[in-house]
């Protein structure tokens, strides 16, 4: 009976933890923060500025690195403690003001990341946080919540492109009669002058 609520207690853990991880992987990282790196990285000030971090001095990236991270993740702490306090919109406004400052900071991890390898605690730390994301995905509540996810993406698609042909095609009956609506509306306009 032990080892039966054992398993059932790592079983809500492993599901609680993979529902944080697609939150923020899925959602956070793929819908926002992924085209806001995507914009950052494209600046050519930036492109300027990779050549001086690239010669900067390690310890010196280390430091900002470290302090950017600090600010990211007290930002998210201090987000999901106004969320619980039910202060949702000032959390939600926190959490996306924190998006382009961690867009920026996976940039410069991505721009400087020979750099921090150099650093033996980093690399031991950023290994096992591979590892620890490479057990997750292979989890099995991960593996079936993505394929879900994945279905529900392909259905969601499937309805907006049939409601997006029935109500939004040139041929629509919907768009014709608004366009008719609109002859219409402009024709009295154009009579009362």
């Amino acid at each position: 009976m032990f080892i039966a609520i054992k398993d059932k207690i790592m079983t809500l853990l492993q599901l609680v933890v993979v529902m944080i991880y697609i939150l923020f992987e899925e959602l956070i990282w793929e819908g926002i923060a992924k085209p806001i790196y995507t914009y950052v990285h494209g600046l050519k000030i930036l492109q300027r500025i990779e050549v001086r971090v690239h010669s900067a001095n390690p310890s010196l990236i280390l430091c900002i690195f470290v302090v950017l991270v600090a600010i990211v993740e007290a930002f998210g702490i201090y987000a999901g403690i106004l969320f619980v306090s039910g202060q949702v919109v000032l959390g939600l406004v926190l959490y996306l003001a924190k998006i382009p400052v961690a867009a920026f900071t996976f940039w410069l991890f991505r721009v400087t990341e020979d750099k921090l390898m150099q650093f033996g605690w980093f690399k031991w730390s950023y290994g096992k946080i591979m590892d620890a994301i490479d057990w997750l995905q292979s989890c099995e509540i991960y593996i079936q919540i993505i394929h879900r996810l994945h279905q529900l993406k392909q259905g969601l698609k499937t309805w907006f492109k049939a409601y997006k042909m029935k109500y939004f095609s040139k041929e629509s009956p919907f768009v014709a009669k608004i366009k008719q609506f609109y002859k219409a509306i402009k024709e009295m306009l154009h009579r009362s002058k």
